[in-house]
């Protein structure tokens, strides 16, 4: 819904808040339903009400449970039985500069100083600890935004007294407890409330006379940030940028005005911005965003105008570049099917409102920003949170690599008659073997990603998984995947509980870049091989069908399982008899992970 993405209006959405929400339920999108625990030392409802609305935007329906004012602490350290029966999926902590509650003063020593920050951050550890312990999920947490006066005017920031000092060490503190502790997230709100503007942001009168932590108006600028980390847990983001071109990565329009006449580079305020853009676009490659173009022009002047020298994109940059005179909708659509991911995987950046509008009608889920001027194209793709950072792998790392090298398989695919022969030549080499904890960050984030090739869409929060890794009453495999043209990473998870003789599938998922090349009978014919070890004599499968896993609805039926249950909502149960399996992968090298470490 282009009225909740940025830039959006915070009057409107507030005026228009209960029509927003019937027009986005009435939607019939398939969303996941998660439950959501906010602990406040300030008024929450409003910041629940916009939180909601944009988690429905991004696919996401959620049930709240609210901290009576200012009862956070008390509900994180003594849980009420309402609260334990509601089992949250997500815990998120709404504290400000108000909680503080012991600020330093000027006659205060810098040992006594160091004594209230010690001890207002453990007040705060303690309590992230025991939520970590009592419901096993996520936290988000509020960093501490500014104080809005300075008693010692700019000494404040920098003396060991200064409130303004005071907040940025504990802020330092939350920091270093974020970095060394797996789902726990900061909610950055000393950099919304800066952007937003602090004098406006801070304005007493709220906090006086209703007890909210910030102005009315700014409380959807949060609630949205904050919603873009929870889609990102959740696994909503974005995977790719469909790009176009003229007006969009440079100023002008190639095709006319030749590839010295756009402007790009250094020697105008405007060429300058279309560079900085480009700067930014390469920097997204680097967190694992996929880069295409999709631009109305001749291939030949396309690639004239990415090879400018004072542009920082060049073609390598790009997995596909479609770059001719098709409906950009149908450009895209292609592009989806090229990589492998969902169409609504894709955010479209066109300056022309016309082209958007097309894309938006035609494809249900593609995002497309609006990009009125270059001087605004950075903050309207960074403040959307399209890509939100919530784990980050080495996999992201080398994601633009691993699907170039997708399109050279492709490519030598179409030279192959057979297709066996053509699998055969990639000379495939998996090691799939029970977790490693080096694996562990990617196996849950892979939990959370992937949709297509995912039977259950069961998805695991890092305590979650560390859990089942632990336990012994799991067999869990992943799969990682290596050919002559790289390493695909981990691409695979299986977790099988056991039940006396019975193993029930409880997650059976691919990324979807390596399907088509027989992985999943690799990944069966080892968990067969485990099964035969451990006495299982039958593995019972799952198939919970959603908007997006259709594909794999038959996928126990290709394995040779019987289906021996089906309900009217399509969900089915499938058994497979351990004894008189054969193996199915004749195609890929099998290895375990001695060969790793």
């Amino acid at each position: 819904m282009t009225e909740l993405e940025y830039p959006f209006d915070s009057e409107y959405i507030i005026k228009k808040r209960k029509s927003l929400k019937r027009t986005l339920l009435a939607d019939g999108t398939k969303r996941l339903k998660k439950k959501i625990a906010v602990f406040g030392g300030s008024t929450t409802n409003d910041i629940v009400v916009y939180l909601e609305l944009f988690l429905l935007n991004n696919g996401i329906e959620p049930e709240f449970y609210q901290s009576e004012y200012a009862q956070y602490w008390q509900d994180a350290m003594f849980p009420s039985d309402e609260l334990l029966n509601f089992n949250p999926d997500i815990v998120f902590i709404h504290t400000t500069n108000r909680n503080i509650t012991n600020y330093p003063t000027t006659s205060d020593s810098k040992e006594t100083v160091n004594t209230k920050l010690e001890n207002e951050y453990n007040k705060f550890q303690q309590m992230w600890q025991k939520i970590a312990e009592t419901y096993h999920c996520p936290i988000i947490q509020n960093n501490f935004e500014m104080p809005y006066y300075r008693l010692m005017g700019n000494k404040d920031c920098s003396d060991y007294r200064g409130r303004s000092n005071f907040v940025t060490r504990l802020n330092d503190k939350f920091y270093e407890y974020a970095e060394k502790t797996e789902g726990f997230y900061i909610n950055d709100i000393n950099f919304i409330s800066a952007s937003y503007g602090l004098k406006a942001w801070s304005n007493p009168e709220y906090w006086n006379m209703y007890k909210y932590a910030m102005c009315i108006d700014a409380i959807p600028e949060f609630s949205f940030n904050l919603a873009n980390i929870i889609k990102s847990v959740f696994g909503k983001n974005k995977k790719a940028l469909a790009l176009d071109l003229d007006n969009t990565l440079w100023g002008g329009v190639v095709g006319d005005d030749g590839v010295d006449g756009i402007q790009i580079g250094q020697e105008t305020g405007v060429s300058q911005s279309y560079y900085e853009f480009q700067e930014y676009i390469k920097s997204l490659k680097s967190l694992g965003v996929i880069l295409t173009v999709c631009s109305k022009n001749d291939h030949e002047n396309a690639v004239a105008g990415l090879n400018h020298p004072e542009g920082a994109l060049k073609p390598d940059d790009f997995i596909i570049i479609k770059a001719n005179w098709e409906n950009k909708d149908r450009n895209i659509l292609e592009i989806a099917s090229e990589l492998n991911i969902l169409p609504d995987s894709i955010v479209f950046v066109d300056d022309n409102p016309a082209e958007r509008e097309i894309v938006k009608a035609q494809i249900k889920g593609v995002s497309a920003p609006t990009m009125d001027s270059v001087e605004n194209y950075i903050t309207t793709l960074d403040r959307n949170g399209y890509f939100e950072v919530t784990n980050f792998s080495e996999d992201d790392l080398k994601r633009n690599e691993m699907y170039k090298a997708n399109a050279q398989r492709a490519a030598q695919q179409a030279t192959f008659g057979n297709y066996e022969d053509y699998l055969l030549s990639l000379d495939m080499t998996a090691v799939i073997d029970d977790f490693l904890p080096v694996y562990l960050q990617r196996i849950t984030q892979l939990s959370n990603k992937s949709n297509q090739f995912n039977v259950t869409t069961k998805r695991y929060t890092p305590t979650e998984m560390e859990e089942v890794f632990e336990n012994n009453n799991y067999i869990r495999l992943y799969g990682k995947l290596v050919d002559k043209f790289g390493d695909n990473g981990v691409v695979s998870v299986v977790i099988g509980k056991k039940d006396s003789k019975v193993l029930n599938m409880e997650l059976w998922l691919m990324s979807c870049r390596v399907l088509k090349r027989d992985m999943e009978f690799a990944m069966l014919d080892r968990l067969v091989e485990r099964c035969r070890e451990q006495g299982i004599e039958t593995i019972k499968g799952y198939y919970y069908p959603t908007a997006k896993n259709n594909m794999v609805r038959d996928l126990y039926g290709r394995f040779g399982f019987e289906k021996i249950s089906e309900d009217s909502d399509g969900n089915t149960v499938w058994q497979l008899d351990v004894a008189s399996y054969q193996n199915k992968n004749h195609v890929i090298k099998v290895e375990d992970n001695s060969s790793i470490q």
